[in-house]
């Protein structure tokens, strides 16, 4: 049985967000941030256990050594089992969220494919009517009669190339192809269904593919 399951479409970005959270800020944030609440609250719960014995073992030593500043005395030994259980502790934290950082990122790239591959059924031309609610979705787009296109800008023409190649991955994957136009750091993408005879919800996909590739 699992412990907790997938929020269902969690968007690349937020999952990109929810594995930085686990990872470099405290173990569990993230999870708790897509809906994990199981696996959040326990990777939670032991990191702040962890923490709370460390410093616990770090005031335990600290005392003594204090209390030399006024008393001519041998300092006492270190006991570490403290400070060790703790670190184990918001180790385990780490490492459990870490599972899950991966399993947040799969189940964003499974539904972000599986949005490319299954677009809802039937050719959908895009209208007039619907155009302005669904191109306020995929941000820095433009509508030019049946087309959607936008210009991505990149600091160098490497750079601007591994745009390309990933786009490129995208498209194969949905078998949908846009149109591309590559002038040193800049990349043009102009989508259509031709099939369709215009706009089809496969190119809004694709072109929030696109655009997550940047982090829009």
């Amino acid at each position: 049985m699992k412990p907790s399951s997938a929020p269902k479409n969690i968007s690349p970005a937020k999952a990109r967000n929810a594995v930085f959270l686990n990872l470099l800020a405290t173990p569990g944030l993230g999870s708790l941030a897509v809906g994990r609440l199981v696996a959040g609250t326990g990777q939670l719960a032991l990191a702040l256990a962890g923490f709370a014995l460390v410093m616990a073992w770090f005031v335990k030593i600290l005392v003594p050594y204090y209390d030399l500043m006024f008393v001519d005395i041998r300092p006492p030994p270190i006991n570490w089992g403290l400070g060790e259980a703790g670190l184990a502790l918001f180790v385990a934290a780490w490492g459990w969220s870490l599972v899950t950082s991966i399993s947040i990122y799969q189940a964003a790239s499974q539904a972000n494919l599986e949005a490319l591959k299954h677009p809802p059924a039937g050719p959908d031309p895009a209208g007039a009517a619907r155009i302005p609610p669904t191109l306020s979705a995929v941000p820095g787009w433009i509508r030019e009669d049946r087309v959607i296109s936008r210009t991505f800008e990149f600091p160098d023409f490497p750079q601007a190339m591994k745009f390309v190649n990933a786009v490129a991955a995208l498209a194969e994957q949905a078998q949908h192809h846009p149109d591309i136009d590559v002038r040193w750091n800049k990349v043009v993408l102009a989508l259509t269904t031709h099939d369709a005879g215009g706009l089809t919800e496969k190119d809004f996909a694709l072109a929030r593919a696109c655009n997550a590739l940047v982090a829009i």
